[in-house]
């Protein structure tokens, strides 16, 4: 069963009751991980821009839709390479700021999964 988002403020998001004080990824299954944000400040010096790395983790097979909160004030973007990933793989992006991503995420009705940043 899919989590359900409930609520984001600048620093947290709340799934199912519980909140997390770091950006998640909320995989098919419905599992709920810490984002490797190190993917892509390693190459970018911040995680406000996807790298190929970071989508190669991101992505799961059998995935139809990609949700990203891209932050409170809509600063994360994905890499050419990144997108380039999620397009060859046939994957359909959703990219809102993390207050907008929580609606869309909660009405997907496709196979989906989730990355939401939860600061800037």
């Amino acid at each position: 069963m899919r989590p359900r988002t409930e609520a984001t403020s600048f620093g947290t998001i709340t799934i199912d009751g519980q909140q997390y004080d770091h950006d998640v990824l909320i995989r098919l299954d419905g599992t709920i991980k810490k984002r490797k944000k190190k993917l892509s400040k390693r190459f970018y010096g911040t995680s406000h821009k996807i790298s190929l790395a970071e989508a190669e983790h991101v992505y799961e097979k059998g995935a139809d839709v990609l949700v990203i909160g891209t932050g409170q004030y809509d600063q994360v973007r994905l890499s050419d390479e990144a997108q380039s990933y999620f397009d060859d793989r046939g994957l359909k992006l959703v990219m809102q700021a993390t207050p907008e991503a929580i609606k869309l995420w909660n009405d997907q009705q496709e196979k989906v999964i989730g990355l939401f940043h939860v600061t800037c």
